[in-house]
């Protein structure tokens, strides 16, 4: 996945309160969308150092921390030690250099995390094929600024561009709403974060 190796770089001092703050305000975003889910297996895709699903580990009956970054990976088993969590694991994997045909998953949440992949329709099919029929799957981004000029991340998305590339790959009941605007959030502008909620039938 994109910027792993910056991510590396940063494992052990990422969780900033800034950080800390945004992984609140998009959890709760998550929340509002999850349906039944106190029996569902979820994957918290690009978790960083699992500042959003720690925040979501009551909603769900398990949760998989995925990440391409191995320090990242060492910080979230370390906070689940430190926790004692149980209903938790990890892994360390890269969907743009493959697919994984043995994982599934009834919810996928991804925060922030579009924006630094490559291959967008690419992530988003490979997910499709991890989700059980009638699984869901939430992303949570940032509105496309075009003031943003970056060769390591995407400056946002259109929300309806995005829907209807996921249209394509099979997604349905796809909606999204704006639900946060910070101060120098992203890159150093003020953003608008988004929060798109789809379902794999």
């Amino acid at each position: 996945m994109g910027n792993t190796d910056k991510f590396e770089m940063i494992a052990n001092i990422y969780d900033t309160p800034e950080r800390i703050q945004i992984a609140k305000v998009s959890s709760d975003a998550i929340r509002n969308y999850l349906v039944d889910a106190k029996s569902k297996h979820a994957i918290d895709f690009g978790c960083g150092t699992g500042l959003v699903g720690m925040n979501l580990l009551d909603e769900f009956r398990s949760m998989l921390f995925l990440d391409t970054s191995p320090n990242m990976i060492h910080q979230i088993k370390q906070k689940i030690t430190d926790l004692n969590i149980q209903n938790t694991d990890t892994l360390c994997f890269d969907f743009e250099k493959e697919s994984l045909t043995d994982l599934h998953a009834d919810y996928i949440f991804m925060a922030q995390v579009l924006l630094h992949i490559d291959d967008v329709e690419l992530i988003l099919s490979r997910l499709f094929d991890v989700l059980h029929e009638g699984g869901r799957l939430l992303i949570v981004d940032f509105i496309k600024n075009e003031k943003i000029v970056s060769e390591m991340v995407h400056n946002g998305f259109n929300p309806g561009e995005l829907a209807d590339v996921m249209t394509k790959i099979g997604y349905r009941d796809i909606q999204f709403n704006t639900f946060y605007t910070g101060n120098k959030i992203f890159m150093g502008h003020d953003a608008t974060m988004f929060i798109l909620d789809s379902i794999k039938g």
